[in-house]
């Protein structure tokens, strides 16, 4: 039943991208502020990745931080059941639907750019990836109102 759909806040989101080193990371850190503390929010990627300093920076501007956490695959993650998978990229939404063939848990796919693509200058880059946490913060705040969301984007 991959098609379940959700009513109200999930009690468990697993954000998924390819390598959890951009957008799952930063998706994690944003939805963690944003959505009440009751809810689990884990991120993985399909492979391993490394992680990004950019990430870090983009971050730590909007008062967050990776602590020492590293980029993990779904492998590493110690509960492999979630309310909801959210995909980040083309590559994660096709292992997210095989994994859950044949388990009831709700899939749905934010297309969301790649910034490891652009080039450019330092802020050229940092450009891109503030657009991508910006498009996050918006997309779960839309995804999950409430309070805590809804404060969260002002």
């Amino acid at each position: 039943m991959a098609g379940l759909v959700l009513i109200g806040l999930p009690h468990s989101i697993l954000f998924l991208c390819g390598m959890n080193a951009v957008r799952s990371p930063i998706a994690e850190q944003l939805a963690r502020r944003m959505l009440p503390a009751t809810t689990f929010v884990a991120s993985a990627g399909v492979r391993a990745g490394e992680r990004d300093p950019f990430v870090d920076a983009v971050l730590t501007e909007d008062g967050l931080s990776l602590g020492a956490r590293q980029p993990r695959t779904l492998d590493d993650l110690e509960d492999d059941y979630f309310d909801l998978i959210v995909t980040l990229a083309p590559e994660a939404h096709h292992a997210a639907l095989e994994l859950t063939r044949s388990l009831a848990v709700e899939v749905e796919y934010w297309p969301m750019p790649d910034p490891t693509d652009t080039g450019g200058t330092r802020e050229q880059i940092m450009s891109a990836y503030r657009d991508v946490r910006e498009r996050l913060k918006a997309r779960i705040g839309r995804r999950f109102p409430g309070p805590k969301a809804e404060n969260a984007t002002d």
